[in-house]
Parts: C-alpha cells; structure tokens; sequence
C-alpha cells in the first residue's frame, strides 16, 4: 500500500506551537508529513531558509513521520515532486479563511487531484503567528508559552530588545 504523504507548507518564520499543533493533527491523519519551508519573495524574512530549516529540524525531531524540506515555486510543484495527496493549511481565525479558500481553489485548478486539508488549531493558539512572536521578541517579552526553546535562542541571536535598542541610540 503506497504511503499517504501531505505537505505542509509555510514560511515557518519562525516556528511557533501552533504550527506544532497543526502539524501534530497531520500526523493523525496521514502517514508522512511533509514540512516545508516555502521561499516567499513578497515576504521580508527575519530568518533564513537554513536557520527556519534547522529551527524545524530541531523542533520536529522526536515527530517519527514527518519531514523538513524546502523548496522554491508553486506549492502544487512541489507536492506533485514529492508525491504528496494533500496540503495542510492551518486556519486560525475567519480572517484566514478567504485568502487559504481563493489558494485552495487555485490550486485545485493547477494540479486536478491535490486536496487541500485545512486543520484548526487548538484554540489556545488560534491568536498566534510568527508576525507576533517576532514584534514580541523585540520588546523582550516572555515567548516560552508560545514557541520551541530553539526558537527562543534564536530571536535572542537575531532581535536585539527594545530596551537595548534605545540605550544603544543616538538621541
């Protein structure tokens, strides 16, 4: 019997436990789960392909059927390359739903067959995306209840706080 694999693309910028949950929902559901981290040019990244790939790498490890990749193109490319039945999308609140149905529909069109699976949160999450935990970030505030450890160092790398900002500025 031929394995039934999904994607899950995203710009994972940077991971947070949301996107764990989703992913944890897709593990249930299918048998291997692709993540992928999708180069989106009308997006300014903080974080590059390499350190989003590892920060999933360590974040997933324990996660026995599921995968990290990236990949550059249509989203339908890629899942037809790896063999995909299915994208995941996450929905997290009404205000997602227009933009993930109008992609879903396209990419429907492209690729005849691709199913798109869209997965709800835990509710705890559905206010969570990495837009936020990166402003947080800057203004030091305690990010532990919302994303991996790995992601915390990370940022401390990246961000300088707020506070260190304006000590360290010309006023």
């Amino acid at each position: 019997m031929a394995l039934r694999k999904v994607i899950y693309p995203g710009t994972f910028d940077p991971i947070t436990f949301g996107h764990v949950d989703i992913i944890k929902r897709a593990m249930d559901l299918f048998d291997e789960v692709i993540v992928t981290v999708a180069r989106n040019p009308a997006k300014t990244s903080l974080f590059t392909v390499g350190e989003r790939l590892e920060m999933l790498e360590v974040t997933l490890k324990d996660f026995p059927n599921v995968r990290v990749d990236a990949f550059d193109g249509l989203v339908v490319d890629h899942a037809r390359a790896v063999g995909a039945v299915g994208i995941i999308r996450g929905l997290r609140a009404i205000s997602d739903f227009e933009f993930e149905f109008q992609m879903a529909l396209m990419n429907r069109k492209l690729s005849n067959g691709l199913k798109t699976i869209f997965l709800m949160p835990h509710e705890k999450y559905t206010y969570l995306n990495s837009t936020i935990i990166r402003n947080l970030a800057q203004f030091n505030a305690d990010i532990s209840d919302f994303v991996p450890h790995i992601v915390i160092e990370k940022l401390k790398d990246k961000i300088k706080p707020e506070s260190l900002k304006k000590k360290n500025s010309i006023m």
